[in-house]
């Protein structure tokens, strides 16, 4: 365990309690080299403050009503009644007034939602009239009606005070599944979450909830025939220090699991909400937890049990067929809790060795004439499928179904780029598009040092936001097969509900678009002009959005021989930089920052985004810069040694078991850290803050990439490399057993005597990752 860093002033977001504190430093002079930005927002002429966008959009004259306390809610019939209070409530929630649906009708003035038999579409569509008169929605069933609720509880609030324009709205949606997928099997979340991130996904007309609930880690799920499943399957012991009571001492196990009464429980909160919720039950790999429950089920003789480590784990269920009858009876009680069409069963990840060494697997293949491992998996898949049609209900896995022949009836969801998907649709099977480059949730959404735990390969909002889910490449006979898109949070690095919140929003927003609204109505440079109100009605519900996207991200080139630093300011989405160099609050008369900005030591820039005159982030970002401070990087401000030959994750500290955690950036394939052209004029020694950290990985066939250099000493030794970071050494010092009792230590290798001139200089530790690893938390050039 390592205890969190202290505090560095460089790009830290400060309380802005404590802006009055900060002294004026040395002004900042412009530049004469503009800088480069995104796009910014450009709100179109005819958008209104919606996300997402309508189809059509007709605006009229004037105003329509403003929306008080006392306007009357008129609703005809059961359904439109419960869609009216649906309304009431998002109203009230998302900061308007709280209505009441009155028995009397009002001539004027009021909002009525009905429900009309004979409207033109009975699935998703609605239209919305409002007019100085009062407001109409009208739909042809609940969901329709509910969706345009939504809409018109958005028009009510965001910044527009209850005054809704005058405007006809004809809507529907592009696809019809627009969805999210939530792992509970890495972490667990409690029923009140999962409700919260179900009101979150109503609010934005997404309707399929895609519950990832069995893992190597955790078994989530309540099986009566089973009970095992949970009584086991549903514990493991956190590595390091995470794993241990800090009071008594005692191991302390990371258990959780839904009773089949609480899942039925979100089923309904989900189906009031026009959600189904898609169970996912992962065969043949991702099984180490119920395996461990049942070792009979296994392709090993070695117990197992779940562990808190991530990747790719070997353990498969065996192909016998009582574990496949195991399975069957495990999906015969799925199906009778869960009412939706569709049943997921995996089907990635699952690497074939176990098989391949197993004497009775092979036996049981040659048995069914069966040439390799994916064909097994592929026989083993059509079973299930088999059982799923024999009770009405299809076959959703991921891509990797396709690999040894895809049942008739199965369903893709293409998580490994859009190449699965177009193969699938080609031939027929209908594809649920969510490529990890773009829809997954767990990859970070910008360049923050205030950015969680995750994988530093970036899904920003604008790249989430541009992915077109139907192939340009796809006959256009076989696009209906897209039925649309999903978005996937894998939560090994989220152990919070506010982590999750964070890696949510705003990215499900700009999901929610791509799935409702068609390519024409689809600009990414209005919809960040339409966020900042939809950022309000966050902030009314309550929801701890990510700020990153919306802090100001701060770059600077130094000149340590002129005593200077070059400043550049950007907010990764293009919204327009106000700053103050002067110790003064930054707002929105501040200056705007157009170009560079150069200044001597010491000095201070404060800055934020902002949109009409609003500040975006709860916090300016400020950064200090001393002479001190610039001989000083952060693991996330250095880069990895082998480039993309390795794989780089953002990882947190095995400890304290609750709280906040020390956060590392480390290549997980060869740990190693480059400073790109240090400057080492007058430099006599580098001193690295060091911590260690449990290696908590599971690699498969990517093990071979995990390499480190052979420990001379006992414990190994740091080593400095200048240049060519495989090159030869240029200083190195011995480790210690264990970092000190603060979970760090600090370690000074002197440098050879004239060493001096800029070029890249890596640092990396000797000896095996595993169990532990050293990692580098903050390297500083000494004099």
């Amino acid at each position: 365990m390592v205890k969190p860093s202290r505090a560095r002033m460089r790009s830290a977001v400060l309380l802005g309690s404590l802006l009055a504190l900060l002294p004026a430093l040395p002004a900042l002079a412009a530049d004469p080299t503009p800088a480069t930005e995104a796009p910014g927002p450009l709100l179109r002429a005819d958008s209104l403050m919606l996300i997402p966008a309508p189809a059509t959009v007709q605006r009229g004259q004037g105003s329509g009503i403003t929306v008080r306390a006392d306007t009357v809610l008129q609703a005809e019939g059961e359904a439109a009644q419960r869609v009216a209070a649906q309304f009431a409530d998002l109203l009230a929630r998302s900061g308007g007034p709280r209505l009441v649906l009155a028995n009397a009708a009002a001539k004027t003035g009021s909002i009525r939602f009905q429900i009309v038999p004979t409207f033109r579409d009975s699935g998703e569509s609605y239209t919305l009239e409002s007019t100085a008169q009062g407001v109409l929605i009208q739909a042809g069933n609940e969901t329709g009606l509910f969706y345009g609720a939504t809409t018109l509880a958005q028009l009510a609030t965001g910044g527009s005070n209850g005054v809704l324009p005058a405007v006809q709205i004809q809507d529907a949606p592009r696809f019809s599944w627009r969805g999210f997928m939530l792992d509970s099997a890495r972490h667990f979340q409690s029923l009140d979450e999962i409700k919260r991130v179900l009101d979150a996904m109503a609010a934005h007309k997404l309707n399929t909830f895609h519950w990832h609930l069995t893992d190597d880690q955790g078994w989530r799920m309540e099986i009566k025939r089973y009970p095992k499943l949970t009584e086991v399957g549903s514990c493991r012991l956190p590595a390091g220090d995470g794993g241990i009571d800090p009071i008594s001492g005692q191991e302390h196990p990371y258990c959780g699991f839904y009773t089949q009464d609480q899942i039925r429980e979100v089923i309904a909160y989900a189906t009031k909400l026009h959600i189904q919720v898609i169970p996912e039950i992962d065969v043949p790999g991702h099984a180490t937890a119920a395996i461990a429950a049942y070792p009979e089920l296994g392709s090993i003789n070695t117990p197992l049990k779940p562990i808190s480590e991530w990747g790719v784990f070997p353990n498969l269920f065996n192909v016998e067929d009582s574990t496949v009858t195991f399975l069957e009876n495990v999906l015969e009680e799925v199906i009778e809790l869960f009412p939706a069409r569709y049943v997921h069963v995996g089907g990635d990840e699952a690497v074939k060795d176990q098989w391949e060494a197993s004497r009775q697997v092979q036996q049981r293949m040659r048995a069914l004439g069966i040439k390799d491992e994916m064909a097994m998996q592929s026989h083993i898949i059509k079973r299930l499928e088999t059982f799923l049609e024999e009770h009405d209900r299809r076959l959703i896995g991921w891509d990797e179904i396709l690999e040894g022949g895809l049942p008739p009836q199965a369903t893709v969801m293409s998580w490994q780029g859009t190449e699965g998907g177009l193969a699938a649709a080609s031939a027929g099977h209908d594809v649920i598009m969510s490529p990890v480059g773009y829809l997954y949730l767990d990859y970070l959404q910008t360049a923050s040092p205030n950015e969680p735990p995750g994988r530093p390969t970036q899904v920003n909002l604008g790249k989430l936001y541009n992915f077109e889910p139907v192939p340009a490449e796809l006959a256009a006979d076989k696009r209906g097969h897209i039925l649309g898109l999903q978005a996937n949070m894998f939560t090994e690095h989220t152990r919070s509900y506010a982590r999750l919140q964070h890696n949510l929003f705003p990215r499900l927003a700009a999901v929610a678009e791509t799935g409702w609204s068609t390519p024409e109505h689809r600009d990414f440079r209005d919809f960040l002009a339409r966020l900042p109100a939809q950022l309000q009605r966050y902030r009314a519900w309550g929801l701890a959005y990510a700020q990153t996207p919306f802090e100001v991200g701060v770059d600077y080139t130094d000149d340590r021989a002129k005593n200077t630093v070059t400043v550049s300011l950007a907010n990764p989405l293009g919204y327009e930089v106000r700053y103050s160099t002067d110790g003064q609050r930054v707002t929105a008369q501040s200056p705007l920052y157009q170009q560079p900005l150069t200044g001597k030591l010491p000095t201070t820039v404060q800055a934020a985004a902002f949109y009409q005159g609003q500040m975006l982030a709860a916090k300016p970002t400020i950064a200090a810069f001393t002479a001190q401070s610039l001989l000083s990087r952060r693991s996330d401000e250095l880069l990895s040694c082998v480039g993309k030959k390795g794989l780089v994750l953002r990882l947190e500290d095995d400890g304290p078991r609750e709280g906040n955690r020390a956060v590392f950036n480390v290549d997980i394939f060869q740990p190693c850290w480059r400073w790109p052209q240090a400057q080492l004029d007058g430099i006599g020694s580098v001193e690295v803050r060091a911590g260690r950290i449990p290696y908590y990985f599971q690699l498969a066939h990517d093990e071979p990439k995990r390499r480190f250099e052979k420990a001379k000493r006992a414990h190994g030794e740091m080593q400095v490399r200048r240049g060519d970071c495989s090159g030869k050494v240029l200083a190195e010092v011995p480790l210690p057993a264990k970092p000190g009792a603060d979970g760090f230590v600090t370690l000074r290798a002197a440098l050879p005597k004239g060493t001096q001139g800029s070029g890249d200089l890596c640092i990396n530790f000797t000896g095996d990752t595993r169990p532990a690893m050293w990692v580098l938390d903050e390297v500083t050039l000494g004099k």
